[in-house]
């Protein structure tokens, strides 16, 4: 398992300078051994000196204790040994603080003038004391015996511990250039996957949006139509018997045709799950043989005709925001992205619109201006459920108004205004008063927004409301 930078950091829990225990027990290890072997050797240089043998041990004691402190400082425990070279001490600490002064982060011309200088103070020593010894008679080797071994010991009491510790220093300083690169990606990734939890929060956003819109439409219109239906077929089921069957005809081709749209929009969003598949097509097949069984009723069955539609619509409703809540609607983010999305209205069918609300007993004019062409696919479906939009409100809220409907074909976009007059009074118990959330027009602007164009919806002066809306073609 690799240690990060950050972790190999917080592991520091040693006392004073030292990063951990384990190396301040080393250093402490090393300092003892030190010290013993100048304490030692003190007293060959206590003879050598004439000092006292007491003061020679003490002396090389404090010396070598030296080497406690090279971690903190180096530069101090190679001087001390270079210094106390001449008296035959400090070989250790020679050795150990060469190494510790390369492999520190210290500049590189220091280190080399701290071996240096060991070099020729071992140099000098080994030479003098070699010299003598052959001068002496111990040493019965030739002449050239001295300079080879001045320098042999020399080279072997520097070189080594300096190319150690240039070798370790330089593997610290990639080690801890791996573990900040290694915290660097990490944190890259964190953010890339918090990036990637934001998109994806995002989107299932947006396809519940568009889920939502998309069930706001077609509930709303179709659903208000039938109630409106329903309504005149109360009214009139005792009168006219033939128009109340009519009426109840109409009421059931809208509530499968709401169906069919809903059942659509929950395929998409139920792809690849069988059972839920199976599930909604039971319950379509079921709410769609209730609405064509209840569209021949009589007249003391009307408003059972507009409940039966209204419950299946309600609950194909719930099951689909219940699905787009819960996760699968990044399911129909996915399947929007590769097409998957159900191909909605065109502009085609908005001569049948219009006949809809019509039937309905709407005074509606439609009028189409410029050469009729055809257009992209969201563009037909955002331009008709703009005026579907349009005339559900009018339904809604001013019903009996004269209302306009007007297309523009234009060179570089499509223009489309619903324009209705001033209701007329009418008494309480004769108006059909309907739900509503608020978020008809809010929706249409994110339509038309979406595609980059423009949308205006407000009160007129003569008392009506006009909504108007243009498109980039």
């Amino acid at each position: 398992m690799t240690t990060t930078g950050e972790e190999h950091t917080a592991a520091g829990t040693g006392p004073w300078w030292w990063v951990r225990w384990r190396s301040a027990v080393l250093d402490a290890g090393l300092a003892l051994a030190s010290a013993a072997e100048c304490g030692g050797e003190g007293v060959r240089f206590a003879h050598d000196a004439g000092l006292p043998v007491p003061i020679g041990v003490v002396f090389g004691v404090i010396a070598g204790s030296v080497l406690l402190v090279r971690r903190k400082w180096p530069i101090a425990v190679v001087l001390v040994s270079i210094a106390i070279t001449p008296a035959q001490m400090g070989f250790l600490m020679g050795l150990v603080g060469l190494y510790t002064l390369a492999a520190s982060e210290l500049p590189r011309r220091i280190t080399a003038a701290l071996a240096a200088m060991s070099f020729a103070g071992m140099l000098i020593v080994t030479f003098v004391r070699t010299h003598q010894g052959v001068m002496s008679g111990d040493v019965t080797m030739g002449d050239w015996f001295v300079p080879f071994a001045s320098i042999t010991t020399a080279i072997g009491m520097t070189a080594p511990p300096v190319l150690l510790g240039l070798y370790m220093g330089a593997r610290r300083r990639l080690m801890e250039s791996l573990r900040e690169r290694a915290d660097s990606l990490e944190r890259e990734l964190q953010l890339l996957a918090e990036r990637a939890e934001e998109r994806a929060e995002w989107a299932r956003s947006e396809e519940r949006t568009r889920i939502a819109r998309e069930m706001h439409d077609v509930v709303a219109h179709r659903v208000s139509l039938m109630v409106v239906h329903a309504a005149a077929l109360q009214a009139i089921a005792r009168k006219d018997p033939e128009k109340a069957v009519k009426n109840a005809a109409l009421v059931g081709d809208m509530g499968r045709q709401a169906l069919t749209e809903l059942r659509e929009m929950l395929g998409v969003l139920r792809s690849g799950n069988g059972a839920d598949g199976r599930v909604s097509a039971a319950s379509s097949s079921a709410a769609l043989s209730s609405t064509s069984s209840s569209s021949s009723s009589s007249s003391s069955s009307g408003s059972a005709v507009a409940a039966v539609p209204l419950a299946a619509v309600g609950v194909a409703a719930a099951v689909a925001a219940s699905r787009a809540a819960d996760g699968s609607g990044a399911g129909a983010v996915s399947g929007a992205g590769a097409g998957g999305v159900v191909e909605g209205p065109c502009l085609a069918e908005l001569d049948e619109l219009v006949g809809q609300s019509a039937a309905a007993g709407m005074v509606v004019a439609l009028s189409v201006e410029g050469d009729v062409r055809a257009y992209a696919r969201e563009i037909e479906q955002t331009a008709y459920r703009v005026v579907q939009e349009a005339l559900t409100n009018v339904h809604k809220h001013a019903a009996g108004a004269k209302t306009y409907v007007r297309l523009a074909h234009r060179m570089s976009e499509i223009a489309m205004q619903v324009e209705n007059e001033c209701p007329p009074e009418v008494g309480a118990g004769s108006s059909v008063r309907l739900p509503s959330g608020g978020n008809g027009l809010l929706g249409m602007k994110e339509r038309v927004a979406a595609l980059g164009g423009v949308f205006v919806s407000g009160p007129t002066d003569a008392g009506g409301f006009r909504v108007s809306a243009v498109i980039p073609a």
